[in-house]
C-alpha cells in the first residue's frame, strides 16, 4: 500500500500530489497534504490553506498580518 509522506500511514486509498517543480508526494488525507505542502503566515504562523497574501516572497495569512509585520499595501478585500 502506499505510505504518507507526512504521517508515514500506509492507506489504499492515498494519493498522489506532484508541485509545480515536479516534486512528487503520496498522502492519505488532505490534512497531511496541507501539513507538509501549505506556507505558514510569516507573522502568526498559522497554515495558509486559502489564497493568503505575498509581499516579495513572503506569505500571510491576512493583511493585519501583513500590517503587523511592517508590510504596507496589501488588502484581503477589494473596497
Amino acid at each position: 500500500m502506499p505510505t504518507c509522506d507526512t504521517c508515514g500511514n500506509d492507506y489504499d486509498k492515498a494519493f498522489n500530489v506532484t508541485t509545480v517543480t515536479g516534486d512528487q508526494y503520496t498522502f492519505d488525507s488532505i490534512e497531511c497534504a496541507a501539513q507538509k505542502l501549505a506556507p505558514n503566515c510569516a507573522y502568526c504562523g498559522v497554515r495558509i490553506l486559502g489564497h493568503g497574501l505575498e509581499a516579495e516572497g513572503t506569505f500571510y495569512c491576512c493583511d493585519h498580518c501583513a500590517k503587523k509585520d511592517g508590510v504596507s499595501g496589501l488588502n484581503d478585500r477589494v473596497g
